[in-house]
């Protein structure tokens, strides 16, 4: 018999449990970080039906107007848009219904203390699948002022200039010495 990796059960372990967690994003809100600063983030899961999850494995969600409550010590996702599954019955969801999320309660109580403060809000950044299981990725984050918004696409694009510079500097070394 090979000698090899045995799991709890005595059963020769799975090749592939070594990988990394595969990550399959699902819906984005890039309009989160520009319109807020992101103080800090969570992964959490989501309680969903099994029409919802059918759907996000279509890849089909919008996470624009969402944005989390604390309530009765639960932490609540909103206005998340999770289409009806087209092969659904009577047992489909409805699309903006609210879903609650799994979180510590150390992290709701976090949460909920920060986000009374004025400013403060809980947006989600990305909703995905994770070894094959719903994930949220929700920030605390603070609202930008209309300058800071400007003045955050005016660093993004002199680091992208001066990257492009850089390179184009490499070039042409490297076109210099090949000669």
């Amino acid at each position: 018999m090979a000698k090899g990796l045995v799991n709890v059960q005595g059963k020769p372990a799975k090749k592939n449990q070594d990988k990394a967690p595969e990550r399959k994003l699902v819906a984005q809100n890039k309009k989160a970080r520009h319109d807020y600063l992101v103080i800090d983030t969570y992964e959490c899961g989501v309680v969903l039906m099994g029409t919802e999850v059918k759907s996000l494995r279509m890849g089909r969600a919008s996470l624009v107007d969402g944005f989390v409550q604390i309530d009765g010590g639960e932490a609540w996702l909103h206005n998340v848009h999770v289409p009806e599954y087209m092969q659904g019955s009577w047992t489909n969801h409805s699309a903006k219904r609210k879903r609650k999320l799994l979180l510590h309660r150390e992290q709701i109580d976090k949460l909920e203390a920060k986000s009374q403060e004025t400013g403060h809000t809980i947006v989600p950044l990305a909703l995905y699948f994770l070894n094959g299981r719903v994930k949220v990725e929700i920030a605390l984050a603070k609202g930008k002022k209309e300058y800071d918004k400007r003045q955050t696409l005016r660093e993004k694009q002199d680091t992208r200039e001066t990257n492009r510079a850089i390179a184009a500097a490499k070039r042409r070394q490297r076109a210099g010495q090949s000669l």
